[in-house]
């Protein structure tokens, strides 16, 4: 079985990207059940499908399976909810991988870092650039960004570049 160990963080400064060549993240959602919502994404120019169970905490099952191009697209044409666009960076720090999305689209001014875990317990270094975790919080799960995007919240203080306390 696959799980994903994963932790979520807003940034409290959104340069660490500058001069970093990101990808493209094009995503929808065939199905949004929260025990098993089902993902397609193009990244650049390679398709993927990608099954996810119920989060406990920041751990969940995930299954994620290459398909061709022209069938991501034509899946991606069958989401009936809203479309995640996005740029992905990836930054070494602290023998981790954090992948720094910059939200596109109707999520435009969100800015999220991410990092895969080996364990729960696992004992994170957090860069400086790291601001609020917001893992548990489901506004930032992407499938809920897709149906309530960024851009339609009336209200989000404080913002998702500035720090908590």
């Amino acid at each position: 079985m696959a799980l994903e160990i994963e932790r979520k963080f807003l940034l409290r400064e959104t340069g660490i990207v500058k001069g970093l060549t990101g990808q493209f993240i094009a995503q929808g959602y065939l199905s949004l059940d929260p025990d098993a919502t089902v993902r397609v994404r193009i990244i650049d120019s390679a398709g993927f499908l990608t099954v996810k169970g119920r989060n406990q905490g920041a751990v969940r099952k995930e299954f994620e399976y290459p398909i061709p191009l022209a069938d991501a697209r034509e899946l991606l044409s069958l989401c009936k909810e809203g479309r995640i666009e996005k740029r992905r960076y990836t930054i070494a720090w602290a023998d981790h991988i954090w992948e720094v999305d910059v939200f596109d689209g109707d999520n435009k001014g969100l800015v999220m870092a991410e990092v895969e875990l080996r364990s729960e317990n696992e004992k994170l270094a957090l860069p400086p650039w790291v601001g609020r975790e917001v893992t548990e919080d489901p506004r930032f799960f992407n499938s809920s960004l897709a149906t309530k995007p960024y851009s339609s919240w009336k209200a989000f203080a404080p913002s998702p570049q500035r720090p908590v306390g």
